[in-house]
């Protein structure tokens, strides 16, 4: 509860920072590039270290990949029988179908499951979302826009990415023993993350537009947080029997609303901004009861 609380505060403290005009308007670009390149690499190379792999992270790495899948397949289908433009059938693919995993969703999984969840939390970020974000949401993003993303291009993206770099040298490190205080480091550096992810959501919340999107805006989070996880559940429980906490914490991850950085893709390629922007903002608020929704009912599987 307290961890919750706390992202509560910072969240809500993000928001009368940018109401007042308290903060610079780059203030959220250096919170995400300090995160980005101190906080998560941190807790990646905290966690990975102690994991021991199993059938269990394959389906946790898959999770993002099969929601992308479920998600264009749904857009597009719904795209034709409702004559949405293409920017907006690409806008909510993008946002429909990746998960905010990473800044909101690690200190969320932190919040419900405690530190024991991260790991988990994490391959499903940068095995998932992250690989999905740079194959799938890149050529998706250049498909439903003028460009065509080259293979050396998103493969530069990734080689570059500072987590990608950091799960890199954690796998590496697995059979080696870190030193108390390079662990105690680690931790410290980590525990930034939930804190300004959470205060820089809230300085880029915008809500404008609603009026103009609420039929797209609701269909698009009612798939995004209600029925591409059940469908994601119903696949892992019943036919494939997976259970335990691993389970659990990969389909709260399927539940978080849309990716931050899939908005700003959407917004690079001219996919519908104002919709993409709203998806991200208004979905961020409603996961708060959604996510408590799920949690409880995922405590049986």
């Amino acid at each position: 509860m307290n961890n919750l609380l706390l992202l509560i505060l910072c969240f809500v403290a993000g928001m009368l920072l940018r109401h007042f005009r308290r903060m610079p308007d780059n203030a959220p670009a250096t919170l995400n590039s300090f995160i980005i390149h101190v906080s998560l690499p941190a807790l990646t190379l905290l966690y990975i270290h102690s994991l021991r792999l199993s059938a269990d992270m394959l389906l946790t790495g898959l999770m993002a990949w099969l929601l992308f899948g479920l998600s264009a397949l749904f857009f597009i289908t719904l795209g034709r029988w409702l004559h949405w433009s293409r920017s907006t059938t690409g806008a909510l693919i993008l946002v429909g179908g990746l998960g905010n995993t990473s800044f909101f969703g690690l200190p969320m999984v932190e919040a419900f499951y405690g530190q024991a969840g991260l790991g988990t939390a994490i391959i499903a970020d940068q095995l998932g979302s992250f690989f999905a974000l740079s194959v799938l949401g890149i050529s998706v993003a250049g498909i439903y826009s003028s460009g065509r993303p080259s293979a050396r291009a998103i493969l530069k993206r990734i080689a570059l990415f500072p987590p990608f770099i950091s799960l890199c040298i954690a796998l590496l490190l697995i059979p080696l023993d870190y030193a108390p205080w390079f662990t105690t480091l680690l931790k410290r550096l980590g525990d930034t993350l939930a804190p300004l992810a959470l205060l820089s959501v809230g300085l880029q919340l915008r809500l404008g537009h609603i009026a103009e999107y609420k039929r797209d805006l609701a269909i698009g989070l009612g798939f995004k947080l209600v029925l591409a996880p059940a469908l994601l559940c119903l696949l892992y429980v019943p036919l494939l029997g997976a259970s335990g906490q691993t389970i659990q914490v990969t389909l709260f991850e399927a539940a978080m609303p849309p990716m931050i950085t899939a908005a700003i893709v959407a917004g690079e390629h001219d996919l519908n901004p104002p919709l993409a922007n709203l998806m991200v903002a208004v979905g961020l608020l409603l996961s708060f009861a959604t996510l408590t929704a799920w949690w409880w009912l995922l405590r049986a599987v």
